[in-house]
């Protein structure tokens, strides 16, 4: 497969995405230095997907978009992560849902363990939102860019507030 990969700046720091012709592959919260976009020449629609992606991204950071509408490339993890995926993309912006509702659209209330995993192993946060998952007591639970980045995404979303005035 065919992958283009960009690291840039975002008001929240850096980051790099990777796109597919089938959509974003990855993205990591975390890079720590800006490095020059490569891909293999002549590769058009990934390059389309990943500099539509990097638009979105950006926009979401600055609080002036709500919904991502670049295509996902669902290749990566087992049949049950995609599953787990494709659910958490019904989670509309400004909310949360728990580990235990994703658990009973994939499954049943058994699964939350395995919910928690899947996410976890989630390769394009925030475009597949397991930021907005939560534990069913209304704690944070967990987030693979670290809690401190949860709870900055969830501020941005208006939620954060929600979860202390219900606790």
């Amino acid at each position: 497969m065919v992958t283009q990969t960009s690291t840039f700046s975002t008001p929240w720091g850096r980051m790099t995405v990777t796109a597919s012709a089938k959509g974003v592959t990855a993205i990591d919260l975390g890079s720590p230095a800006l490095v020059a976009h490569h891909g293999l020449p002549g590769d058009d629609i990934a390059a389309s997907i990943l500099k539509e992606a990097k638009a979105q991204l950006v926009a979401y950071f600055e609080g002036t978009r709500c919904e991502f509408t670049c295509p996902v490339d669902w290749s990566a993890g087992t049949s049950f992560q995609r599953k787990v995926w494709k659910a958490i993309m019904r989670i509309p912006y400004g909310r949360v849902r728990s580990y235990q509702w994703v658990a009973l659209r994939v499954g049943g209330k058994q699964y939350a363990r395995a919910v928690g995993m899947a996410l976890g192993a989630n390769p394009v946060p925030i475009v597949v939102p397991c930021h907005r998952v939560i534990a069913h007591d209304g704690s944070l639970g967990g987030f693979s860019g670290g809690l401190p980045m949860k709870r900055r995404l969830l501020r941005l979303e208006g939620t954060l507030e929600q979860l202390r005035s219900a606790r």
